[in-house]
């Protein structure tokens, strides 16, 4: 018997590699390619595939673009190092997965900046698709290179690289980028970006004259796009299920946290709207799960509405229905309770810190008492394994506040053994990064040396708990998360030359080498340090040039509120705190007065 498929010249090579199926397409879902005279955009995700194909971002960025009469999409990711080495050793380029066209062929590669650490995985990607570097090396006949997600928002280390970078929501974006590169197709480089230099929220650094670039928002989700399809993936991903983004934004305040103050105002979906896409994404996909993601989706105000309305179906079908994000509280125990899904697993929560103290600097609205509820309500509930979540290097951190952490856990213990329970428990320790954009940026970072210290003490302080099993993040690529976090357009040479001398997927502790990062620096005359330390409150960013919506009058109070350990209330129960919104639109407000609410 013949099999038609193994007649692709691509055969052999997928064979010769772990994972091939990362890399044949033909999901489920796929619409063909359009003919004719459309702007040719490929959505570039700089991770392997399973990764990528998680990323709720892309699948609706690639419906949108897919029914914009204007445009075409497809998509590429990043290939894992043995493919790349297959790749090179038989000169075959990188290619969309959808029909293998090369990125050079495309007139825009679209990246997604999720995680700093993913940035050399950029390069590898422009280089095995045909395409130079730096923006400064490409001619008119190369396809530009565009950039957006959080890591938009500090866009200086990959200035020299991309050609322009979107901040905001893409949903706002897409639509007149589109336009404009539709409307300048056949001109030159030049004028095809200043056109993109002229529409809101877009910065080209090339173009750049000090203006301020402000992040575009999605006012209202239920009047925005929303996807009635996906694309189903070809293997096992990291989440495997139908994905319903149920809110964005968060008024919670935690002063750590970027995504928390860069993607505010909150703005809520509509029960309505949400039931309807569960069901059409459900029959289109065959899906057998379903997780409403948002930043903290036990806060929103529908999800009761909206689990009661859904439960018959999910019953009907076996549907599982997971929540990403719990609350540290007894109602979120409760509700996770009655989700067949979340009663095989363990629960997580998310302490941060040790002490009352350093969760009242970081504002985390959990206290000692909700600790002791939430496990407690976990225990009653049926569950004899749990996660907890903390960070050590936290400003104005002591040695107090790491033993807190071996008091708690050795707290939660104590409760499940009291009730009958045999606990287990297991304690994630993430070293602190500051990040732009937050009360906390300018902060100092502690060092490789000051995280493995203080990693070391907290292992000693459980290792005679046999129930306890404890993980922490290597501290070396915690640093070098803490350099790009906060870096400035320096740092682009240093990126090119890490990359040179091999370094690739760098969130991924089996790739991580140190050792070319260290290398680079010292090539480039850079010290990585400068990045990682503190910095004067009254000192230019490398940032402040790109406006994501909160003041840095707001952060600069919520700083010196820090370091007094003083709480700030959640708008929605204690009024506004004036962060930045109140001067433009917030729904928070405009439902106070009476307005449109949080869906409109």
């Amino acid at each position: 018997m013949h099999f038609t498929d193994m007649d692709d010249p691509r055969w052999p090579l997928w064979a010769s590699v772990k994972r091939p199926s990362r890399y044949v397409g033909g999901e489920y879902g796929l619409l063909p390619p359009k003919e004719g005279d459309v702007v040719r955009v490929c959505l570039a995700f700089p991770d392997v595939y399973e990764v990528g194909m998680s990323y709720l971002g892309f699948q609706i960025f690639y419906q949108l673009l897919k029914e914009n009469p204007l445009s075409d999409v497809e998509r590429a990711y990043c290939p894992w190092v043995d493919m790349e080495a297959a790749m090179r050793g038989q000169g075959m380029p990188l290619g969309s997965l959808d029909t293998g066209r090369p990125l050079k062929e495309f007139d825009a590669v679209a990246f997604t900046l999720q995680y700093e650490l993913s940035y050399t995985n950029v390069l590898t990607m422009l280089d095995l698709g045909g395409v130079p570097l730096r923006s400064s090396h490409r001619g008119d006949g190369d396809p530009l290179v565009l950039a957006g997600g959080p890591g938009a928002l500090v866009a200086e280390p990959l200035a020299e690289h991309v050609d322009a970078f979107l901040i905001g929501d893409g949903e706002v974006l897409w639509p007149p980028v589109v336009e404009a590169l539709h409307a300048t197709r056949g001109m030159d480089r030049e004028r095809r970006l200043s056109a993109l230099s002229r529409l809101e929220g877009v910065y080209v650094p090339s173009l750049w004259e000090g203006q301020t670039i402000r992040r575009q928002i999605l006012r209202h989700l239920d009047r925005g796009f929303i996807p009635r399809r996906m694309i189903v993936p070809s293997c096992g991903i990291v989440h495997d299920r139908v994905a319903v983004q149920v809110f964005r934004g968060c008024t919670r305040g935690c002063r750590y946290c970027q995504a928390g103050m860069i993607d505010r105002p909150v703005r809520e979906r509509s029960a309505e709207s949400v039931a309807r896409q569960v069901r059409e994404l459900l029959d289109f996909t065959g899906w057998e799960e379903v997780g409403f993601l948002s930043l903290a989706t036990c806060d929103w105000t529908q999800l009761d509405r909206v689990i009661q309305e859904l439960r018959p179906l999910l019953s009907e079908r076996g549907i599982k229905l997971s929540l990403p994000s719990l609350r540290m509280d007894a109602f979120s125990v409760q509700l996770a309770s009655s989700l067949e899904t979340m009663r095989k697993g363990g629960l997580t929560f998310a302490p941060e810190a040790g002490t009352q103290r350093l969760r009242d600097v970081i504002n985390k609205g959990v206290t000692d008492q909700d600790v002791d509820t939430a496990v407690r309500s976990a225990f009653e509930h049926g569950w004899d394994r749990l996660k907890l979540y903390f960070m050590m290097g936290l400003p104005t951190e002591t040695r107090e506040d790491l033993e807190g952490i071996g008091e708690i856990c050795r707290r939660v213990l104590k409760i499940g053994r009291s009730m009958g329970k045999r606990p287990e428990l297991a304690v994630s320790l993430s070293g602190f990064v500051p990040k732009a954009h937050t009360p906390f940026q300018w902060e100092a970072q502690a060092s490789m040396e000051e995280l493995r210290e203080r990693g070391r003490l907290v292992k000693s302080l459980l290792s005679r708990e046999r129930a306890v099993k404890l993980s922490y993040h290597e501290p070396a690529q915690t640093f070098l998360e803490g350099v790009f976090s906060r870096g400035d357009r320096r740092l682009g040479p240093v990126l090119e030359e890490a990359w040179h001398l091999g370094a690739r997927f760098d969130g991924w502790t089996e790739t991580f080498n140190l050792d070319n990062w260290l290398e680079a620096f010292h090539r480039c005359g850079v010290d990585p340090g400068a990045y990682t330390a503190a910095r004067r409150v009254d000192e230019p960013l490398p940032w402040s040039h790109i406006d994501p919506g909160v003041s840095i009058q707001f952060l600069r109070m919520e700083r010196e509120r820090a370091l007094g350990g003083a709480r700030t209330r959640d708008c929605r129960e204690g009024g506004c705190n004036l962060c930045g919104f109140h001067l433009r639109s917030c729904p928070m407000i405009e439902s106070a007065r009476g307005g449109e609410g949080h869906g409109g």
